[in-house]
């Protein structure tokens, strides 16, 4: 009896996608422009991109959707106040009297859905197939959005049930398309594909922040759940804490208007973007031509990724109301965590391809716990919204990043493990 593995091949780091000519038989590495590949990924982007776009239209809406909110007098916050002409502000939706510590519950509540369908949408996509499931999710996200303002004012409770529901539909996004890219993806090109596909989180963030701003300014809070529809832990921590109170932070301490705020707000997740673009061709290719381990260069990705937006997130805290500093250091330390998606972000793929959806399920239920609790202990700690209690939500967010990129350096791997190989047995 003979016994194969059925992944040998991905066991190797340094393989390519090849064809041979049928004229010579020669060897060729598949070109890029125009395959399958490329195209699911830029697919996919577009797919991620609608998913965040929904998911953080609430972050800057709940700036304008409370009483006594400072977006309309700007007399609240800690820095002296912006004093640019702007066009009148509309105030024709309703507002509501939450406190902090609802608040804290309903940008949270989100992750308590999302965390649900992790593992459940890792197990489905490999048994039934991942791109049903990827565009259903994606379809629950936007039912859900639509019905963020009805859920409003019925009460917080009936909001933070629809926001649950609308993480359970978003909740099997990643699994699926982990899934699909452990057997799309050539092992030295999944930084590249990856990158692209994932970023459209980030895309969506950048041109979601800043149209929430100028659609709540200029109609209502209200708009931002009708047009955009027709129109892992440590690092997530800090993620989903920016991602979530970041236009608080500039309302209530820095003083920028609800219009100026998505703007600034999308600044660092622009940056992300961008180098988590740039990290994806820079990994591939020091794997690929300068023949780096893919472990080194998980590893180093990693610690690059995580250690510099902790200490540029501590610094922002420190900038008291140097308005351009503290934007600048925010930027860099959301920009610089891009650099984490070619670390342990697809490392799923290195170490398993064929359970990576299941496993990114995994994972991702610890990194969404985050989400879950992130906001709630930062609204707690931000009740008088000072500058020294947002600077001890920037300090914990800074040593949990750090743990995780010291922990993931000293025990990440970069090959297939071998209770990851299938055995085929040939009688």
């Amino acid at each position: 009896m003979m016994e194969h593995s059925a992944s040998d091949s991905e066991t190797e780091d340094h393989v390519q996608p090849l064809l041979r000519r049928k004229d010579t038989g020669d060897i060729k590495k598949a070109p890029a422009c125009c395959s399958s590949r490329y195209g699911l990924a830029f697919l996919s982007c577009y797919g991620f991109f609608v998913a965040y776009a929904l998911r953080v239209n609430l972050s800057v809406a709940m700036v304008d959707m409370l009483k006594n909110s400072s977006s309309a007098s700007n007399s609240s916050s800690v820095c002296p106040h912006h004093k640019i002409p702007v066009p009148k502000h509309n105030h024709t939706a309703r507002v509501y009297d939450w406190d902090s510590e609802t608040q804290g519950w309903i940008l949270g509540s989100f992750f308590y859905g999302y965390i649900l369908t992790q593992i459940p949408g890792g197990y489905f996509a490999r048994k039934y197939g991942a791109k049903w499931l990827f565009g259903i999710g994606i379809l629950c996200t936007v039912i859900f959005t639509l019905l963020t303002p009805v859920a409003a004012d019925l009460g917080a409770g009936y909001l933070i049930a629809v926001r649950v529901l609308e993480g359970i539909g978003e909740g099997v996004s990643y699994p699926a398309m982990h899934a699909m890219w452990a057997s799309w993806a050539p092992p030295l090109e999944r930084s590249r594909l990856l990158t692209i596909s994932y970023t459209g989180a980030q895309l969506g963030t950048v041109v979601a922040l800043p149209l929430s701003g100028q659609i709540c300014f200029y109609l209502d809070w209200t708009y931002v759940f009708y047009i955009f529809v027709v129109a892992h832990f440590s690092y997530n921590w800090t993620f989903y804490t920016l991602l979530t109170l970041l236009p608080t932070y500039m309302n209530d301490i820095l003083g920028f208007s609800i219009q100026q705020n998505g703007m600034l707000s999308a600044l660092p997740y622009l940056g992300c973007w961008l180098l988590a673009l740039l990290g994806g061709q820079l990994a591939d290719l020091l794997r690929e031509k300068y023949l780096f381990r893919t472990v080194i260069v998980r590893k180093a990705f990693t610690i690059v990724g995580m250690m510099g937006p902790a200490v540029f997130l501590v610094a922002a805290g420190y900038t008291g109301c140097n308005y351009v500093l503290a934007v600048a250091f925010l930027s860099i330390s959301s920009s610089l965590g891009g650099i984490s998606a070619s670390g342990f972000n697809i490392n799923h793929l290195d170490i398993a391809p064929s359970y990576a959806g299941i496993l990114l399920g995994i994972t991702n239920s610890f990194a969404t716990i985050p989400g879950m609790v992130g906001p709630v202990i930062a609204r707690s700690l931000t009740k008088s919204n000072t500058i020294p209690e947002w600077q001890i939500v920037f300090y914990i967010s800074a040593a949990i990043n750090i743990f995780g990129a010291i922990f993931f350096t000293i025990f990440g791997q970069g090959t297939v493990q071998p209770w990851a190989v299938q055995r085929i047995h040939v009688q």
